[in-house]
């Protein structure tokens, strides 16, 4: 049985400040609804549409069964809610159907649901901000042609507000989504008193897509109109991916966000569509289905627009959902050596940065390759998150076999019919919009698989090179050389031999010398300051008939380790650091191509001493 954990901060003495543990740059149930919910918000702009487009195909009867597979849809999420919130229980260290798969189905599994994952929630960045644009330059066809730098904009800032911390882009989304949700519900319950529609002026004169023989309605085609409108679903794991952005008690506040989401999401869709058979509304072509039922519902007046402007908002902003979940998600990558370990870093704000710009930069190619069109990208949206949604129920099932702690029976059949529905759902999507794009992802999916694994063996073969997890030898001291690349006297090459100095058992300094009657002038030059100057310390000529300067000091270094074994050879490079950040344009980059010598050639210490002027 899993064990439910209350965290408490520490206690603190009387008259001291309370440590500063970043709690305040986490979120707390609402914030945490405004910026891991927009995805799943947003969704009932286009799920309804999804189903309503599918049945239209069966003429009016099929639209009569749009409520039936909306409550079918409704009951999905009631399971969907209720298993991620003992997912977030028993996973409070977050990474959804990824650590649930870990745990309970084994580590290819759990790779397939974090490669599903990842895909999902680039391919949500990419789909809400063209959705957004697009209803944008719907309402200003003007803007159509400049829809590529438009997206990227919304990308752009996105991506801004995120790097300043989770908590920071709550605040800034949670007044769009307040009017969001508001106006919905505003439209859902005075269209409930309208036994007519008040309005049809946004479908008027264009072409009704609604077939015009009926025929019957056959499970193939209810499965379909299912699974396209599970649409509406993506989002629903968002919370329990990203767990540790919340406040403590974590598990607690991560249940009730995910919990309100469920409530809110799933109202909306059973409103609209209620709505939708009140009004016998069909979907024409070129008016999205939510505008006809605002205008239907409130009338071709500011409040229809203020619906749509809210849309268009939301949609755009919709992608917050993957900056919330993805990063986590990438956390726990790096930290199971899937991942780059660059991904686990985390800034000041509680916020992993590496994760935030990956994000951005993936989704923003993403948008360069459709051109800003939603279309190019929507048949490969949502396969990801049904493949996710079914291994996390599967993981549960396993879980609670396990486990069997008070109820797991009924806790135990309820993930079991869940994995059985979003199963179903996965096939019929992949299937229905193969040809369509999805084939895309059926490829990524291995070969994002296959990354994490080729990543795992690199770490694995470094882990092994370095000893980890074993006990290593006992540290002994060597006598240490250290050899400082010099070109000319000056007060840099005295604080360079002044520190080698403090570093090891002897110094030597070394210059490389050319063929060139100009270049041995020079030599001989610095030999005589040499002597004049007096040092103490020798100075080595390394001859060099090419015009290089990192190879010949990287030899020298080798000659030194052969001849002279048991030696630990340090390499100092000297170098001045400007007083402004544009005059480093004027430096001449040796010190960094006599590093990038002995690093790949040698096996010494390189040591960067660093002169401020």
């Amino acid at each position: 049985m899993s064990v439910l954990t209350t965290e408490q901060p520490d206690a603190v003495p009387a008259g001291e400040e309370p440590p500063d543990t970043g709690d305040r740059h986490r979120l707390t149930a609402v914030t945490g609804l405004a910026a891991l919910s927009l995805d799943a918000m947003a969704s009932v702009a286009y799920g309804p549409e999804a189903i309503v487009l599918v049945l239209a195909a069966a003429g009016a009867h099929g639209l009569g069964f749009t409520m039936p597979v909306t409550l079918a849809i409704a009951a999905l999420l009631a399971v969907l809610v209720a298993s991620y919130r003992q997912v977030i229980a028993a996973f409070p260290d977050g990474g959804g159907s990824y650590a649930v798969a870990k745990t309970h189905l084994g580590a290819r599994t759990s790779l397939v649901a974090a490669a599903s994952l990842v895909l999902d929630y680039v391919l949500n960045v990419a789909v809400a901000v063209t959705a957004g644009v697009a209803a944008l330059t719907s309402a200003f066809p003007s803007l159509y042609g400049d829809r590529l730098w438009l997206c990227l904009a919304v990308l752009a800032l996105i991506t801004a507000v995120n790097l300043r911390g989770i908590v920071e882009s709550a605040k800034a989304f949670i007044v769009p989504t307040v009017v969001f949700v508001g106006s919905i519900f505003v439209l859902i319950v005075v269209g409930l008193f309208r036994s007519h529609p008040v309005s049809t002026a946004t479908a008027a004169g264009h072409a009704s897509v609604l077939a015009d023989n009926a025929s019957s309605v056959g499970a193939l085609l209810l499965l379909k109109a299912f699974a396209s409108g599970c649409a509406a679903l993506t989002g629903v794991e968002a919370i329990a991916n990203a767990v540790p952005s919340f406040r403590v008690p974590r598990v607690r506040r991560a249940q009730r966000a995910e919990v309100a989401l469920g409530g809110v999401l799933g109202l909306m869709l059973i409103g609209l569509s209620v709505l939708i058979g009140r009004f016998h509304l069909q979907p024409v072509e070129g008016v999205t289905v939510l505008a006809q039922l605002a205008d239907a519902a409130l009338g071709h007046n500011w409040a229809f627009y203020v619906i749509q402007f809210a849309t268009m908002i939301l949609l755009a902003l919709s992608a917050n959902t993957s900056f919330g979940g993805l990063p986590v998600l990438l956390k726990l990558l790096a930290r199971d050596n899937y991942a780059p370990h660059v991904f686990a870093l985390k800034a000041d704000r509680q916020v992993h940065r590496h994760g935030v710009l990956a994000l951005a930069v993936v989704s923003a190619g993403l948008l360069v390759f459709s051109g800003g069109d939603t279309n190019t990208l929507v048949p490969m949206f949502a396969i990801g998150v049904f493949v996710g949604f079914t291994i996390a129920q599967v993981g549960m099932v396993r879980h609670w076999l396990r486990e069997k702690g008070s109820g797991w029976r009924g806790k135990a059949l309820l993930n079991g019919f869940g994995a059985v529905l979003t199963g179903i759902a996965a096939v019929v999507v992949t299937a229905s919009k193969f040809t369509e794009g999805a084939w895309l992802i059926v490829i990524a999916l291995p070969l994002l698989v296959l990354v994490f694994e080729t990543v795992h063996r690199a770490y694995g073969r470094i882990g092994e090179r370095l000893g980890l997890g074993r006990i290593p030898e006992v540290p002994h001291r060597e006598r240490s050389l250290v050899v400082v690349p010099v070109s000319t006297l000056s007060r840099l090459t005295s604080e360079a031999l002044t520190a080698a100095s403090s570093l090891g058992d002897e110094v030597r300094a070394v210059t490389v010398c050319y063929p060139d009657p100009e270049d041995r002038a020079q030599l001989h030059a610095l030999e005589r300051a040499w002597a004049d100057w007096d040092p103490g310390v020798e100075l080595v000529r390394l001859s060099c008939e090419r015009r290089t300067l990192g190879r010949p000091i990287a030899a020298y270094v080798r000659d030194v380790a052969a001849t002279e074994p048991g030696t630990q050879v340090t390499v100092l490079i000297a170098e001045a650091e400007p007083e402004r950040l544009w005059q480093r344009l004027l430096q001449n980059q040796r010190g960094a191509i006599v590093a990038h010598s002995v690093r790949r050639e040698t096996d010494a210490v390189i040591c960067r001493l660093r002169f401020r002027l």
